[in-house]
């Protein structure tokens, strides 16, 4: 989960150094990140990054109503939308942003509307997208997911179908968490017209998913029991980790892959690259598409 930016930085530059044998990071590498917590506190980070909505409950028979529950396997995520804005009353395109529980394997894709016939389409290939089992399928209780024709489809592959329950605001909260620590940290709020939909799509697909999962290390919490019982979690350098890192990690990962997945493979992909690499990569797709999205609008307009 993103709660710790500094020392995530400095995983990073760890990482760097010494996986990647870029020593131009040897000395950021021990920096202190006390100072980069006292920025976070400011009021004018505070207003720019926190944002809170209301989701509005619905009573339909369709899912369980509760949480997902994986006992530590990988293949039960969570979903979620995020809208890219509104402009003159026009809506912008929509950003479909799936997590795994237990691994923080995430799938981001884009679609038009949020109509059956661009919304289908893109859950099932976002499905396909991951490269372990999907086992579980979370939502909170917006109507594009709760509806007889995803669970028609949840229950042809034989994906348990769970929803979010009242008064249980964290249901949902990982999916969630994430929506504003990758979707609007890497897409932003602006409005994108739907046409571009596509396009936005082929920036997911090609440029952010790979960042995110093998090459953005995430929080992992350690559980401690007090002796009066109370549990709490613990978010240490030490167990940070990408999330493609903590599903190698996790016992009898292999016999989680889908047919035809192997580990080997998954390994040339996370090495073909280093992280600054990919995270370069990611930064130059988003301003060439952006720049060009921005230029035909305003032609159009």
């Amino acid at each position: 989960m993103a709660r710790s930016p500094g020392l995530r930085r400095s995983a990073l530059l760890q990482r760097a150094v010494a996986l990647f044998d870029d020593h131009r990071y040897e000395r950021l590498a021990s920096i202190s990140v006390a100072h980069l917590y006292n920025l976070r506190r400011a009021r004018g980070y505070l207003e720019r990054r926190r944002h809170w909505t209301k989701t509005k409950g619905q009573t339909i028979a369709i899912g369980v109503r509760r949480a997902p529950a994986p006992q530590g396997r990988p293949g039960f995520i969570r979903i979620d939308s995020v809208h890219q804005g509104d402009e003159d009353g026009v809506k912008g395109l929509y950003h479909i942003n799936a997590v795994d529980c237990v691994t923080q394997f995430e799938v981001v894709a884009t679609c038009e509307r949020l109509s059956e016939a661009y919304l289908l389409p893109v859950i099932e290939t976002l499905l396909e997208s991951f490269p372990f089992k999907i086992l579980g399928f979370h939502a909170d209780n917006g109507s594009e997911y709760i509806n007889h024709v995803v669970a028609e489809l949840l229950e042809k592959l034989c994906i348990e179908f769970t929803k979010s329950r009242p008064r249980h605001s964290n249901n949902n909260g990982l999916a969630e968490t994430k929506n504003g620590a990758i979707v609007r940290k890497h897409l932003g709020y602006a409005h994108i017209p739907q046409r571009f939909a596509s396009e936005v799509n082929a920036l997911c697909r090609d440029f952010l998913n790979p960042y995110v999962n093998y090459h953005r290390p995430c929080f992992f919490a350690e559980s401690i029991t007090d002796a009066k019982g109370k549990t709490r979690k613990r978010y240490r350098l030490k167990d940070m980790m990408t999330p493609y890192e903590k599903l190698k990690s996790l016992p009898h990962a292999a016999n989680c892959l889908k047919s035809g997945v192997t580990f080997e493979a998954l390994d040339k992909r996370a090495a073909a690259i280093s992280d600054n690499q990919a995270a370069q990569q990611l930064h130059e797709a988003r301003k060439k598409l952006f720049q060009s999205i921005n230029r035909r609008s305003k032609h159009a307009a």
